[in-house]
């Protein structure tokens, strides 16, 4: 089984520069197209030539956070995300619209109590509380 695992590594990379390369955006690509790329990943993949050339020379690398090269990549303008319950403008927007919700609710509730304790005065007054 030992034997096996240099030709399962080299498959596995090949496999991995492969699906990486055809994944990558083209504006990312450096040096040749990216269909130049893949075939070079293809054609030389055995020896594994083509998948270390794309992995060092053909996709853009991008710095880890804070890292001021990457700012400018579409993927690192896709990280500056941020996910809805930690961005502060939905937020506030959810805010607005339950504090909306909410007061109507009040509202709704306050015009049925003063119904219901008119409807109440009536009855004890004698009067026919349906007569309203």
């Amino acid at each position: 089984m030992l034997r096996y695992l240099p030709f399962l590594l080299v498959l596995a990379l090949w496999i991995y520069a492969f699906i990486d390369c055809l994944n990558t955006p083209e504006e990312e690509v450096r040096g040749l197209p990216k269909v130049v790329w893949v075939i070079v990943i293809l054609l030389f993949g055995e020896v594994l030539v083509g998948p270390v050339a794309w992995l060092v020379a053909g996709r853009a690398r991008h710095a880890l956070a804070g890292g001021g090269t990457a700012a400018e990549s579409p993927r690192a303008r896709r990280a500056e995300w941020v996910a809805p319950d930690d961005n502060p403008e939905f937020l506030k927007s959810l805010e607005n619209e339950t504090a909306r919700n909410e007061e109507k609710l009040l509202k709704d509730w306050e015009a049925d109590l003063r119904r219901r304790e008119d409807e109440l005065k009536r009855r004890e007054a004698g009067e026919d509380p349906t007569e309203g």
